[in-house]
This record gives structure tokens, C-alpha cells and sequence, in this order.
């Protein structure tokens, strides 16, 4: 299968690193979020990419690239032209980047790839990582009538709740999972035949597309109850980092 990794926006609310580079390229623990989301796919037997490019994408294109030379210890001769790669770290990836537009919404940017798509694909956006089991997704949706099916999560509440029953609080809980609600996590399985639900405009996945799978029941849901976090902002940036320093961030699953 292929993976299709949404790269091209402008990160506008961590605009302290993406005046830079384009979001997924900003770095938790010495390598790109991009890197991160990529592996996950590989630990799952999926190596074949498809990045839709847009804001800065030649930072993308450049770090792929170099991406051998960048792994590998290297000789380089230059009185005969030649280089010799030493110890050689190189994943099984085959990564095609396609320019998708600057100012493009993400459905539009996932119509201007579907050329290099076969069939049945995985889809998700350069910002969010977890420990999503990807092959029991695969499963799920291959057991299911949809075209497409959705990864659902409970993020973290960013504030600790109170429990308060007269003036009185009677019990606290720090950073709890949500309030009980679903929401999109990303991590989608699709048929290429979605495709046929985005029209000409520029929109958005998550606008007409989505809603026009949910009202011809074509849209499944996977609930995915691990970990999962998305990167919006720097403290966003910062939190991930911090768990990565632990040595045990939970979306490490290739180690």
C-alpha cells in the first residue's frame, strides 16, 4: 500500500520554527515530524510514500534528497568524482513528492496526487503522531462496506478538571482523556475512489468530501485508544519533545 502525507500547509500557529520550514519538517528529537509519522508506516510493512508539497516544499524535497548522505558515513573523492557510502542506515522507502500548490486546501491537494495512486491507500495529515496499530486499521477497513474509514481519538484535555459539589472541590483530575467525545486523529484508509467526492473547487478534506462520504454511509471509523498528539504550536512542539527525551515516547514503536 501507499501513504499519502498531507505537507503542504503553512503552520501560521507555530510560526516560530515554520517561518522556516513547513511544519512536518520541524524536528522531535533530531529528526522531522515527517520522519516520525514515516517510520510508524514502515514498522507496518508500508513504504511507499506520496508527500503533497506546498508551502516550502523544496526544504522537503532537499531533506529527501540528501537523505542518504545525511544516514551514512561517507568518502568522497573528488580527483575521481566518485562517492562511497560506508555503514549505510537507509530506510526501504520510495517517496514521491509532488507539488500540490501553495495556497491549495488539503482535498484539493489530495485530487492533484491521485495520478500516482493505485488503489486502495492510507492517508494522513504531517502533524499528528501515536501508536496507532495501522495493520489492525487496514483490517477494519477491509472488513467494512466504506471507501473510506477514519482513525477516531480522545486527545488529552489540556486543563485538569474539577469536580465541585458545594463550593467544595471533591475530586481533581490533572490532563484528562477528552470529555467523552471522538475526534478526527488522521490516520485515514481510503479506496481511490474517494477521489470522486472531491469536485473542481479548492476545498478542504474535511469539509465536502467527508461530509458527503458520512451522508452516503461510506465513511467507517476505527477508534484508536492509545496515544495520540498532534503538533499545532510550540507548546505542542515542546510536550512532544519532552516525551521523546524520556526515551519511551509511545508512538516509538519501530524500537
Amino acid at each position: 500500500m501507499q501513504a499519502v502525507i498531507l505537507a503542504g500547509g503553512f503552520g501560521t500557529r507555530i510560526s516560530e520554527e515554520s517561518h522556516l520550514k513547513p511544519k512536518p519538517m520541524i524536528e522531535i528529537g533530531g529528526k522531522p515530524l515527517i520522519w516520525h509519522i514515516m517510520k510508524l508506516y514502515s514498522f507496518h510493512g508500508i513504504n511507499e510514500f506520496v508527500i503533497c508539497l506546498g508551502y516550502k516544499g523544496q526544504v522537503i524535497k532537499q531533506y529527501f534528497h540528501d537523505y542518504y548522505l545525511n544516514s551514512s558515513n561517507v568518502t568522497v573523492d573528488l580527483r575521481n568524482n566518485s562517492v562511497e557510502l560506508h555503514e549505510q542506515q537507509i530506510e526501504p522507502w520510495k517517496v514521491t513528492l509532488v507539488d500540490t500548490g501553495e495556497h491549495s486546501l488539503t482535498g484539493t491537494r489530495l485530487k492533484k496526487v491521485a495520478p500516482f495512486l493505485t488503489d486502495r491507500f492510507c492517508f494522513t495529515y504531517g502533524d499528528g503522531v501515536g501508536n496507532v496499530n495501522l495493520s489492525a486499521l487496514i483490517q477494519h477497513h477491509n472488513a467494512s462496506k466504506c471507501i473510506a474509514t477514519v482513525t477516531a481519538v480522545q486527545p488529552m484535555g489540556r486543563y485538569g478538571l474539577l469536580q465541585i459539589e458545594r463550593d467544595i472541590v471533591t475530586s481533581f483530575q490533572e490532563k484528562p482523556r477528552g470529555d467523552g467525545g471522538w475526534v478526527n486523529g488522521g490516520f485515514f484508509v481510503c479506496e481511490k475512489s474517494v477521489i470522486d467526492y472531491i469536485g473542481p473547487e479548492d476545498v478542504a478534506w474535511e469539509d465536502t468530501p467527508l461530509a458527503s462520504l458520512v451522508e452516503n454511509n461510506k465513511l467507517g471509523v476505527y477508534k484508536h485508544q492509545g496515544f495520540w498528539a498532534s503538533m499545532d504550536t510550540m507548546r505542542d512542539k515542546e510536550h512532544l519533545e519532552k516525551i521523546w527525551q524520556t526515551g519511551k515516547a509511545p508512538w516509538k514503536i519501530w524500537e
